[in-house]
């Protein structure tokens, strides 16, 4: 992390400050031989990759993972026949998220050098990260046949091996009509088997006069003092928080709409993961929730992260006291299938119980899925290119993920989408909603993630064009720079966890947009944090995954 934050940079909408693509799709080998007859490679080739290999290496190691990719891919270029550039850009993409096109990376050094044990467990480690356990476990097993002794592979293996079947038990006892986590807390209270410990001596949440609970902004600061010090609520006060909230996100629907009055701004905020010192960082940037200043943050605020509890009960909190000025999206790790693997799920069970766990993952599916931000007056300046609603003002559509595998999905056709128990899924809208990545080249392509779609520039004029749509705004992946705008300034991208999981070396950033529908840009960097490494809650899995 850095040794001290920065004061936000000038605002600039300049595209030029933005980042570009972290990584290009792999070089495709349809017509090279990749038997003994593959093509010839010249011995200048050879040397020259080498060199690029040390300079990607170099790159690598100084967590410039886009650099290192790019210098991996020239290497390639020059010795396509040698299975460790394969292999270690496979490892590159990895760091960059990009689990599809590293899959692709180590499937090629596997044809390379079938007996390439890293490449095997490169590939394992990929399947993990996009919930592929089965084929997982069989690489595993194909590197315990080339080195029987690995006892590291081994517990792994293991690992995998009872997360797999923990996930199979409870899809199997998954009983339809099953109480709800909801209805099971308020029992619990009712029955007097969640009081507050008596010897608790941390922020108090007041008392109505019927005898509720109630939040207050001085409960709030406490408990952020509260969290610093590294202690934990009481189950009770957790449960509260996280009713409180859902008691909103389930008035509202899965497109919501929020109105910028004239004197007022919103701030989009990116993935935090549970970047909790970061996130307190941040709100000292856009300040807090209030009638003139609105707050969204766009989804993946826990997993990868160490203080995820944290991060979505403070978030939560500010919901239940302002549900007008503070707003949620969901994103693709507010799922059940995330949370298991990335490391929400065992640290919500470490600091608060099973049932806790079980009522955050029912409220995430309470979570809306995208919000229109509708500036209220008309642009001060209109431009060239100026995609607007039929009143001739600005509007923004915000999504954690992107856009769609078919071009006539409407705002409304959002709007109706079922969330509520529900899981995002491995296809239709909830999934590319969540989970779709825009494209340099237009049209639709695979996903580099290995879920989902990617989606061109030509993809997102025809849907903003089609829905009244001004811009779009998403998150869900690394920038350099913290955010990127593409597709002719219709797309934008932010991300708001500096120094991602304490190594990519990024900046966070957000965006601002006032009630003319004009957007700034800051950016912002990382702020130190306790002696936790990320993903500390994700049973044995969290080194191969970071």
């Amino acid at each position: 992390m850095a040794d001290s934050p920065s004061t936000p940079s000038s605002p600039t909408s300049s595209a030029s400050a933005s980042t570009p693509p972290s990584s290009v799709p792999s070089p495709q080998l349809d017509t090279l031989s990749l038997t003994e007859d593959r093509a010839p490679v010249s011995e200048a080739d050879i040397a020259a990759a080498a060199a690029l290999k040390a300079q990607a290496n170099k790159a690598f190691s100084g967590h410039d993972f886009p650099a290192a990719a790019r210098l991996y891919s020239e290497a390639i270029e020059k010795n396509p026949n040698e299975p460790t550039l394969w292999c270690n850009r496979a490892y590159t993409r990895m760091k960059l998220e990009e689990v599809g096109y590293a899959i692709s990376d180590a499937t090629q050094a596997i044809k390379l050098d079938p007996k390439y044990a890293k490449a095997y467990y490169r590939r394992a480690t990929c399947y993990i990260q996009i919930l592929n356990h089965q084929k997982s476990i069989a690489d595993f097993k194909k590197v315990l046949a080339l080195e029987p002794k690995n006892d590291l592979v081994k517990s792994q293996l293991q690992t995998t091996q009872k997360l797999l079947r923990k996930i199979e038990f409870e899809k199997a006892i998954e009983v339809e009509g099953e109480k709800s986590p909801i209805d099971r807390c308020h029992e619990i209270i009712a029955e007097g088997g969640c009081d507050v410990d008596k010897s608790y001596s941390g922020p108090k949440l007041d008392v109505t006069d019927e005898g509720k609970y109630k939040i207050t902004p001085q409960f709030i600061e406490g408990m952020i003092e509260w969290f610093k010090g590294g202690k934990t609520l009481p189950k009770r006060y957790v449960w509260e928080i996280v009713l409180g909230a859902y008691g909103h996100f389930i008035k509202e629907e899965s497109l919501v709409t929020v109105d910028v009055e004239e004197g007022s701004c919103i701030d989009v905020i990116g993935d935090v993961h549970g970047q909790f010192y970061d996130l307190l960082h941040l709100y000292s940037l856009t300040g807090k929730p209030d009638p003139k200043h609105y707050l969204l943050m766009n989804g993946d605020l826990v997993d990868r992260g160490s203080w995820s509890i944290e991060v979505i009960l403070t978030a939560f909190a500010y919901k239940w006291l302002y549900p007008k000025y503070m707003y949620i999206n969901r994103g693709n790790h507010e799922a059940k299938d995330m949370n298991s693997t990335y490391g929400f799920e065992g640290e919500a069970k470490h600091k608060h119980g099973d049932q806790s766990y079980k009522l955050f993952a029912h409220v995430f599916t309470t979570l809306p899925l995208a919000t229109l931000i509708c500036p209220s007056q008309p642009p001060r300046i209109r431009k060239a290119n100026d995609i607007l609603s039929a009143e001739g003002k600005r509007q923004f559509f915000v999504v954690h993920g992107g856009l769609f595998s078919k071009d006539e999905v409407t705002l409304d056709d959002i709007r109706k989408i079922p969330r509520v128990g529900k899981q995002p899924g491995q296809q239709g809208l909830m999934c590319e909603l969540l989970w779709t990545d825009p494209q340099e080249a237009p049209g639709r392509g695979p996903s580099k993630r290995g879920v989902g779609i990617a989606f061109g520039p030509d993809v997102t004029k025809r849907w903003c064009t089609l829905n009244g749509v001004s811009g779009i705004l998403r998150s869900h992946e690394v920038r350099q720079n913290g955010y990127q705008i593409e597709h002719d300034g219709l797309c934008t991208t932010v991300f708001s966890a500096p120094n991602y999981v304490d190594q990519a070396g990024n900046k966070g950033a957000y965006v601002r947009i006032d009630s003319n529908g004009e957007q700034q840009y800051f950016q912002f960097e990382a702020t130190p944090h306790p002696p936790m490494k990320p993903m500390a809650y994700a049973g044995g899995l969290g080194s191969m995954m970071m």
